[in-house]
């Protein structure tokens, strides 16, 4: 006898995983970026421009945002368990 199917008939998306690494959402669902340049040719950067380096920004375009939410959708939504 063949199984029932419990699908509801929706897809998964699929998560662009380049988005997914360089964006985060916080509580309140704004969404947060790194800054780039952080990677080599630091040597002759100052000690504190090389500090600065590590505190995110908000995104603040709007048309971005939208974009990054269409790219990662489930960016916010798992925190450290994510269903299986």
């Amino acid at each position: 006898m063949p199984r029932k199917s419990t699908k509801t008939g929706k897809y998964k998306l699929k998560t662009h995983k380049a988005t997914a690494k360089r964006f985060r959402v916080t509580g309140s669902g704004k969404v947060m970026r790194t800054k780039g340049g952080k990677s080599h040719l630091r040597r002759r950067t100052k000690k504190r421009t090389k500090y600065l380096f590590t505190e995110m920004l908000e995104v603040e375009s709007n048309a971005s945002v939208k974009r990054i939410r269409a790219l990662a959708p489930y960016l916010g939504k798992y925190k450290a368990n994510p269903p299986r």
